[in-house]
């Protein structure tokens, strides 16, 4: 059995740029997906008194996009698989970007509704697609900080999205935010059709694997650690959307909070939580190329951060203006830990003929959670005329999922996986050695 370097490993600085170029673009690509999603949230409590929505439909709006872009993972991450990325990006993008403009002409509930859908069909390729490059393109002890710089975007631009959204609340309305941050955000087509890759990738250790070789489905259902990782990206994903969603409304519903401090105590958590990203990403893969078992560390990240945002729930118990940034903060520095690990997490068991759809799966799962945690807060703010029990369930589920992490994911599961599948399909999976 002979060493090959993966494309990762390569000597060629041009493909070192290259994939680098490519991860930045990803990362672009997510700041504006997520601009895009978030704009709702900002503009939420103007909307619902020039529409006549109560909280428990806000709640409707905020979950609609949830649930097209949950139901398309998983197709989204096979068609990236079978065609390539750079078309079926460029496709959602598009998609996504006139519904989020067309949003600012809606004038009525249903409009705002059906918008909301096309939304969440467009962005639905964006994480399959950028998770599924890391992964063949990076080894495993190298692919926590792409993973973070990638995944970054889904912090950075809900904090750009609050802090313009703000801005352009106080002045102009609610409106143009969805026009100027729909059209504005095509430019990016310009840098994606010069440096996207064509068709699929070729990954290095799988070259005589097709994508849609038999992989042991059932195999991966029976483990203990497929059970533990969705449970754990449910519960992150629930507190992550419970913030991204109702977090900018709890500060100027229940707080009293003016619109440009709510940008403010809603932005700056988010860039901390952004920069956090990126460091615990290098710090894990510092700690695997140290001590190895990239797994333990990734898990022990993924855990210890979700234990850490659990302070989500202190806002219940808190007064001052001061309190409520130091605890919002602190939730959104360990949300900032977890997120590249658990991603990783992922990538890692992942195989790499099916990682479009597994990774497409465990996406599935989280926005499941981006459908239920807009839901069931308007439901409670509705019924109960504050923040209190959605706060509890919140901080609950951050708990519950660093615990799954922690105890539920374990290292012979992988193996254990990795035994089936070279039992199932031949030559067995190795992103490094192949026959």
């Amino acid at each position: 059995m002979s060493t090959t370097p993966t494309p990762a490993a390569t000597g060629s600085q041009t493909r070192d740029d290259g994939r680098w170029a490519v991860v930045i673009l990803l990362f672009a690509g997510v700041v504006i997906n997520y601009i895009d999603r978030g704009n709702l949230s900002v503009v939420a409590v103007p909307l619902m008194r020039d529409l006549g929505i109560a909280p428990a439909g806000m709640g409707m709006l905020l979950s609609a996009f949830f649930w097209t872009y949950a139901l398309c993972q998983i197709p989204a991450g096979y068609l990236t698989d079978r065609f390539g990325m750079k078309r079926m990006y460029a496709a959602g993008f598009l998609t996504w970007s006139l519904a989020s403009a067309a949003t600012g002409l809606a004038s009525g509930f249903g409009e705002v509704l059906a918008l909301r859908m096309l939304l969440g069909v467009g962005e639905a390729v964006a994480i399959p697609a950028g998770m599924s490059y890391v992964r063949q393109r990076f080894r495993p002890e190298e692919q926590g900080f792409p993973t973070a710089l990638f995944g970054s975007g889904a912090m950075v631009g809900p904090a750009l999205g609050v802090f313009l959204g703000a801005f352009l609340l106080d002045r102009t309305g609610w409106r143009p935010i969805f026009v100027l941050t729909g059209i504005g955000g095509c430019l990016w087509f310009l840098p994606w059709a010069r440096f996207a890759p064509k068709g699929r990738i070729a990954t290095a250790g799988a070259p005589n694997r097709p994508a849609g070789s038999a992989f042991p489905w059932r195999a991966l259902f029976r483990l203990r650690l497929t059970w533990a990782m969705t449970l754990g990206v449910f519960c992150y994903q629930y507190g992550f959307y419970f913030c991204l969603t109702w977090l900018p409304s709890y500060l100027v519903m229940a707080r009293g909070f003016s619109f440009l401090n709510m940008g403010k105590f809603t932005g700056l958590p988010l860039l901390a939580m952004a920069a956090v990203s990126m460091l615990s990403g290098r710090l894990s893969d510092a700690a695997i190329a140290r001590h190895g078992r990239p797994l333990l560390v990734r898990k022990l990240f993924a855990g210890g951060g979700l234990l850490l945002a659990t302070s989500l729930a202190s806002l219940l118990l808190i007064e001052s203006n001061a309190a409520v940034l130091c605890a919002l903060v602190a939730a959104f520095i360990g949300i900032g830990f977890a997120g590249p690990n658990y991603w990783a997490i992922a990538q890692l068991v992942s195989p790499e003929p099916v990682i479009g759809r597994v990774v497409g799966y465990v996406n599935t799962i989280g926005n499941i959670a981006g459908v239920c945690a807009p839901l069931v807060t308007g439901f409670l703010v509705g019924s109960s005329g504050n923040f209190h029990a959605s706060l509890l369930c919140a901080g609950g589920a951050m708990l519950i999922g660093s615990l799954m992490f922690l105890a539920g994911v374990r290292e012979r599961d992988t193996d254990a996986l990795r035994n089936s599948e070279t039992r199932a399909t031949a030559p067995c999976y190795d992103p490094v050695v192949t026959p």
